[in-house]
């Protein structure tokens, strides 16, 4: 696991960096987006990149981690919309390049076993990028969760509802009790993992994350047994790591010809 503590600012520059490097060896990879504040750096510099320097797209595919269950089509925070807004409109994917779970299914059950099909079929993510809940959450994927699991429909939990409710008005009535969500050994199978987060209130999950032991309590701690995990922080982010130093002059002399 590597771990980069840099600005906020920074931290999406180096993401994108990693992404347009995959895009340009390989035009047709398969990346993983995720929602949420963290990863919204990142899309603005991608967006750029493509607007400005011709990154392209046109032949990538790209998996959604999660999706509310039972918000309408049309709703704005239902992630599908999120992800067209906030990426997929800014770029040029192809039409159908860019899948999400079925929320509004009609049988969960077989809307996930074809969602895990379609990410096999496509020859798996080559990054997926990640966010981390303040309690160790990554996707929808709660403490308790197996650190087998495959991509189902959970019950979030209170905590994450609180959380997500400023961007339903700070009601927290009207966010969705259950989620469809990648499982940890769906996020584990990805090749490389690019997690980013930021603020003084995810120091304690990125603690547990980096530095504490792997447990089903903080399920982000599975990315431990990853081959090839990048963590993304800020200062205050980094603030409860015990080993942030090393952190910093390990990224400070890392040759130049090693990427993330």
């Amino acid at each position: 696991m590597e771990v980069v503590i840099a600005p906020g600012p920074e931290l999406g520059r180096i993401a994108a960096d990693a992404i347009e490097a995959l895009l340009r060896a390989r035009p047709a990879s398969v990346i993983g987006l995720a929602t949420g504040s963290s990863p919204l750096a990142v899309y603005d510099e991608l967006a750029r990149r493509h607007a400005e320097d011709g990154l392209s797209f046109a032949q990538a595919k790209a998996f959604m981690l999660d999706e509310y269950v039972g918000l309408p089509a049309d709703h704005p925070e239902r992630y599908r919309n999120v992800i067209e807004k906030e990426i997929a409109s800014r770029v040029d994917f192809a039409p159908g390049a860019v899948q999400g779970p079925d929320g509004l299914a009609a049988d969960v059950i077989a809307a996930c076993a074809d969602y895990e099909r379609a990410i096999t079929d496509a020859g798996g993510v080559d990054l997926q990028i990640l966010g981390i809940g303040t309690d160790g959450h990554v996707a929808f994927n709660e403490p308790g969760s197996s650190l087998a699991s495959r991509t189902r429909i959970k019950t979030l939990t209170r905590q994450t509802r609180e959380d997500n409710a400023r961007f339903f008005g700070d009601d927290i009535s009207q966010v969705p009790e259950h989620c469809l969500t990648q499982g940890l050994a769906t996020i584990m199978s990805a090749r490389h993992l690019v997690l980013l987060a930021t603020g003084r209130g995810k120091a304690e999950a990125v603690h547990q994350l980096v530095e504490g032991p792997v447990s089903a309590m903080w399920p982000a701690t599975v990315l431990q047994h990853h081959p090839h995990v990048t963590v993304l922080v800020d200062d205050a982010a980094a603030s409860r790591l015990q080993l942030a130093d090393y952190y910093r002059e390990t990224y400070a002399a890392k040759p130049d010809w090693q990427h993330l």
